[in-house]
Formats: C-alpha cells, structure tokens, sequence
C-alpha cells in the first residue's frame, strides 16, 4: 500500500478532514448511544416513533461546525406543547343484519308458450230433449224409439250411430223413429241424434243403453227317450246344481219356455222379451244322487225276440 507524501499541501488537508470526520463519528456515536448525562424528566418514555423523536434526531444530525471543525452542542426543539394522542378504543363492529336462513327466491322457470285453447262447439240449434225408452236388451225385435224435444222440421231424421233411420215427424217437438233388431244385436250404448241429411241443422246427443238380456241359468246334461218319443231333458240348476227333467212347453225360472229338445241341444224362448237361447249338451257337474254318466239315448223301438 503507497504511503501518504506529507511533503505536498492536499495530502495534509485530506488526512486532517479524515480525522475530523472521524472524530465528529465517535461524538455521534456516543450521544446516540450514552448521551452527555443530560435527560428530560418531563418527556414520557415512547416506545414508537414520535415527532419529537424525529425531531431530536434531525436536530442531531444537523449540529453546526464551528471554524475549528469542533461541532457545537446542538440545540434541542421545545416539544413541551406536544401531546401524545390517545385514539378511541378500535372501530366499532357493526353486527350483521338478521336473516332467515331458510328462506329464498326460487327462480321460475320459463314456461313453453301455452297452446290457443281449443274453440268452443257452439250450441246446437235443435233441441232433443228425452228419448223414450232410454234403454232396451240386446238382440230384441225391432222397436219404435219415441225423442221429444224443439225446433224438428219435417226434413230432418233420427241418426243412430251415424246411420239414419226411418222417421215421422209428429211436430217440433215429437218425432219417433223405427230402430231394426240389427242395431241392438249386442250391448252397449248408441248415440241417437236429428238433424237434416245434409248436416246444416242438427241436434244434441243422447245416449241409448243396450243391456245384455238374461240367460237360463242351467246346464244341459241328458236326454230320456220313451217309446212315443216324447223327450225329457235333463237340466242342472247351477245355482244349487239340482237336476230338472223338463219335457217341451214347460216354463222355466217363470220365463224361459222350452220349445225343442234334441241329443245336441236344448232351445228356449224369453216369454217377455221373445228372444232365443240355446244350450248345448254338456257333462254338467258332479253331484251326490245324480248319475255317473250321460243318460241312454232314447230307443225308437223295442227289439222283437226270435
């Protein structure tokens, strides 16, 4: 390391600023540090930072040097007028406003656009009333069907399922019409209307019942032959499974009457309502007294001996 030349003037200078410098760092130090024995009694002890901290320091750094290069004692600000500010206790806490835990907005779903509703049928112009009767049995002849009502005109026709059928007309409000034994072969219901054949004028619909008509309540299981070939049947009741010999004419249940007696069948006739029922021959069910076996057919005649 090349050692300082005292001979020339500017060394000189930078080594006493040097020295000077260094001397004015250790006076720094130690009133930093340990101070010069003075104290303020009054000022209360901070642990933070304060203005007048920041104040006393600025004041530090900032002594004067005399012509001497000594630093004077530095004079310390008044800060006797200051005081500590206290702020109030922290912020407030605002408790959070009730609500029902439960309870929510439930978003309507978008409906698809609803169908223009259908158009009104409007009120028929003629007027049917009542038909009489209101109800007949399956597989009867045919009848006279009496509809009361207004408004008929003498070009208008009683329609049964769709199907005209032949009409008188009484006045406005009678009008009867012929129902064929074919419309009421079996059960159900048939709507009766009027109305012209053209359909510009028509009525409302009514409804014509068509009840299944009753039946013997017996089974066919044999058949007894005499010699003068009168035949009797052999019934069996299927309520109390009773065995009946009937014979041709006779009155069943007060209405069925037997009118044919055959090996294969025996025939009846509704005495009221004049409608054919058939029974065939059957094994019938077994019961205690009855015979074990279909009856022998009857004999023509009696074998001669040799």
């Amino acid at each position: 390391m090349e050692l300082a030349d005292f001979s020339k003037p500017g060394e000189k200078k930078k080594l006493i600023s040097a020295a000077v410098l260094g001397v004015i760092a250790i006076i720094f130090l130690w009133w930093t540090f340990i101070g010069f024995g003075k104290s303020n009694p009054t000022a209360p002890a901070r642990t933070s930072t304060s203005p007048a901290t920041v104040g006393t320091r600025s004041s530090v750094a900032s002594r004067p040097i005399n012509d001497n290069n000594t630093p004077t004692e530095p004079q310390l600000a008044d800060i006797s007028y200051m005081q500590e500010v206290v702020l109030p206790g922290g912020a407030q806490s605002v408790p959070e406003p009730r609500r029902n835990i439960f309870a929510y907005v439930v978003k309507l779903k978008p409906t698809a656009s609803a169908t223009a509703p259908p158009t009104p049928t409007p009120t028929p112009p003629v007027l049917l009333a009542n038909i009489n009767p209101q109800s007949v049995y399956a597989r009867t002849a045919d009848f006279t069907l009496e509809l009361s009502g207004d408004k008929f005109t003498p070009d208008m026709r009683v329609f049964v399922d769709n199907r005209e059928l032949p009409t008188k007309y009484k006045g406005p409000q009678e009008m009867p019409a012929t129902i064929a034994a074919a419309i009421i072969a079996s059960p159900g219901s048939r709507q009766v209307k009027v109305q012209t054949p053209n359909g510009s004028a028509y009525s409302n619909v009514s409804q014509l019942n068509v009840m299944a008509a009753p039946t013997p309540n017996y089974s066919y299981v044999g058949i007894i032959g005499t010699r003068t070939h009168v035949d009797t049947a052999l019934l069996q009741d299927k309520n109390n499974k009773e065995i009946l010999s009937v014979q041709r004419g006779d009155l069943l249940s007060g209405r069925f009457r037997v009118t044919s007696i055959s090996e294969k069948e025996v025939v009846f006739v509704d005495a009221t309502l004049k409608i054919k029922h058939t029974l065939a021959m059957t094994e019938g069910e077994r019961v205690s007294g009855a015979p074990t076996g279909r009856p022998t057919p009857r004999v023509d005649s009696e074998d001669d001996e040799p």
